[in-house]
């Protein structure tokens, strides 16, 4: 009888462990330097920075659009000072650093290397990522700034710069994460991703300075950042079929021949959309499980993982909770057995059955969005938003209908109080003297410097963007002269044009009449009322690029019967106070999912009381009770949180709400 082999399967050596991020920024720059330097004592084992709404998307703190939005969801960065700040005392030539930045990510990177060189850190020895992907903020988060031809031939420039100034940097993580939060389905982030990874590489081949020699380290050079939800095996399978998807298209199209040009790298933030507010506990068990599907198999493991905290859906989280996801990470891969062995999912029939499927749906995918052009083609025309809208609505229904289980949402719904999320301070607030103090140091930073240099530099820069040079070297010479993140990108601006994507929210004609009848009887009622049907505008005031809920309510009452009018994303309390008289308002729903919930509405109901407009408001987010008592006290209708998942309820709401006769 043959003796069992205890070490079969065994990697010769123990694999080094995923690098360990925590997602976090807030406040200020010397404020998020502080939790940076505290997280890495605690063993995080590299940064993800996360920025404002204002420095993502080209405004400076004093500009009116960035009203309420400062140091919300993210750091602040108005120029060098501020990066200086951010970083003191982190040497950058020895740590990696992991900037979530896309429409302005060739500024901020140019910050980051002004500040690295001041360090004297050599560029060669950079090692980080910027996410970069530009084509994804169009479908899902929304901070895009320029249209997107423009806007590839920013990321290009950086992807052609840092292969040869900065050879450990991934210049951009092609970004499937934000797809599957606005409602991608596993064949849809496959698809939508790899056709904007193949956008990217034929515009970086089409570039007369990219030999073809050394197109494939460039190939090499692109990352990815996915999501992995709760449907734990068909996410680990949507990963291996990443894996070889990619292996095969760099092969096959392009022709990359050496093999570790051709691997899949990527990290990973497992899906803060799943995270509930009703019985918030459970979210740590949920984070275990989608972190299980991006570690277990050997082929298809992230090289980074970054976990949110379990309180997200509540506000933001405390130090104490960042923790706890980073101990989680660090008890799977220091006090397990998972890095001793190879693939253990390998000659699995189950697992490669699925894969197989799931290649093969995003292959004719691929081929639809081919045909139509490839992925920009397909942005503009507004089919890939408007197939993410649609899928998400399918997602909201079968929750609605408990077709798809959501425990303590809509199943085992009976608890006790949860004392995680009891008492003051539960989760983290920014202080509205944060956006003052930034505009103080912004005026400050501002009369400091050299006016004439910084002149030049911002000169120097549009001619780059004009006579279509690579605009990194012009960027960080306006970085080292004190240019400010607004100058940089209003420059910009000013030559290739803002834009406003499509919706994907067709508000013309009806949807699907299933499973409506009690809505549609609300609207009926509302209708019998007002002797016409109710007008519904639905707004996203300030820079909250999240449009998910948005568009969800916009599709649910047009479903149900009412005229619907929503703009999109990024509109000021102004423009959506003339669009309520233009479109004669019944009532007005606000999503705002930043935080600054608070100064936006206040806004909009001083405009509203101005013009004379009795019209009743009602705001969706993620809103901790004391704001919401704020809000009814400024005279909003109804407050509406992630626990009021059921958008029948809401719209029969704000149906009854259009109709009520007013005092």
């Amino acid at each position: 009888m043959n003796a069992i082999d205890p070490t079969a399967g065994r990697a010769p050596q123990r694999d080094k462990p995923w690098i360990f991020r925590t997602y976090a920024g807030h406040s200020d720059a010397a404020e998020s330097n502080r939790l940076y330097r505290n997280n890495l004592a605690k063993g995080q084992t590299g940064l993800s920075v996360a920025f404002d709404l204002p420095t993502q998307t080209g405004y400076d703190p004093d500009h009116v659009l960035a009203r309420g939005e400062v140091g919300k969801v993210g750091v602040p960065i108005a120029h060098l000072g501020d990066m200086r700040a951010l970083f003191d005392q982190i040497p950058l030539a020895q740590m990696n650093t992991s900037m979530t930045i896309n429409a302005t990510a060739a500024w901020l990177l140019s910050l980051y290397i002004a500040v690295a060189d001041e360090q004297g850190a050599d560029r060669k020895a950079l090692q980080g990522t910027t996410q970069n992907d530009v084509v994804k903020e169009y479908l899902s988060r929304g901070t895009y700034v320029f249209p997107p031809r423009p806007s590839m031939r920013l990321t290009t420039d950086i992807v052609v710069f840092t292969t040869r100034e900065m050879p450990k940097w991934n210049p951009t993580n092609v970004c499937s994460y934000h797809l599957q939060e606005a409602g991608a389905s596993p064949v849809q982030e496959l698809s939508f991703a790899l056709a904007t990874a193949i956008a990217l590489l034929d515009s970086i081949r089409a570039r007369p300075e990219v030999s073809a020699e050394e197109f494939p380290e460039l190939v090499g050079r692109i990352s990815f950042f996915v999501n992995a939800g709760m449907r734990f095996i068909t996410e680990l399978c949507k990963m291996r079929a990443f894996v070889e998807l990619w292996d095969e298209i760099t092969l096959g199209r392009y022709g990359v021949a050496d093999e570790a040009m051709r691997r899949f790298r990527y990290g990973v933030q497992v899906n803060s959309l799943g995270l509930t507010e009703p019985q918030p506990e459970n979210n740590v068990y949920r984070i275990l499980i989608e972190m299980l599907a991006v570690t277990l198999s050997k082929k298809a493991r992230a090289r980074a993982v970054q976990l949110p905290a379990w309180n997200e859906a509540l506000g933001l989280p405390r130090p104490f909770d960042q923790q706890w996801s980073l101990r989680m990470q660090q008890v799977l891969a220091y006090e397990t057995d998972l890095l001793e062995f190879g693939d253990i999912f390998d000659g699995s029939t189950v697992i490669d059955a699925k894969v197989a499927e799931l290649k093969a749906a995003a292959l004719a995918e691929l081929a639809a969005i081919d045909a139509m052009g490839g992925a920009l083609a397909a942005i503009e025309t507004g089919y890939m938003k408007k197939a993410l809208v649609e899928n998400g609505a399918r997602r909201i229904e079968a929750i609605e209908r408990g077709e798809q289980i959501v425990i303590g949402v809509n199943k085992f719904t009976n608890s006790e109080p949860s004392p995680l999320s009891a008492g003051e301070g539960s989760v983290v607030t920014v202080p509205d003297s944060v956006e003052l103090e930034a505009i103080g140091r912004l005026k400050a930073w501002r009369s400091a410097r050299e006016a004439k240099a910084a002149q030049a530099a911002l000169a120097e820069l549009s001619a780059a963007a004009k006579e279509d040079r690579n605009v990194m070297p012009a960027s960080i010479a306006c970085a080292k002269a004190g240019v400010t993140t607004g100058e940089w990108a209003q420059s910009l601006r000013e030559i290739f044009g803002e834009y406003r994507a499509p919706t994907g929210v067709d508000t013309t004609k009806l949807g699907s009449n299933e499973g409506l009848a009690t809505v549609k009887a609300a609207v009926a009622r509302a209708t019998e009322k007002l002797g016409r049907t109710p007008r519904f505008l639905v707004g996203k005031p300030g820079l909250d690029g999240h449009s998910n809920g948005a568009e969800q309510i916009a599709v649910r009452a047009r479903d149900a019967g009412m005229a619907v009018s929503y703009g999109g994303i990024r509109q000021t309390p102004e423009e959506i106070v003339a669009q309520a008289q233009e479109t004669e308002a019944d009532i007005i729903g606000l999503s705002i999912l930043s935080g600054s919930h608070l100064p936006l509405v206040r806004d909009v109901t001083a405009r509203l009381r101005v013009a004379g407009m009795d019209v009743p408001v009602v705001v969706g987010g993620i809103i901790p009770p004391e704001d919401e008592n704020a809000l009814r006290n400024m005279g909003v209708a109804a407050v509406y949180t992630p626990k009021n998942f059921e958008l029948d309820g809401i719209i029969a709401d704000v149906a009854g709400l259009a109709a009520k006769e007013r005092p």
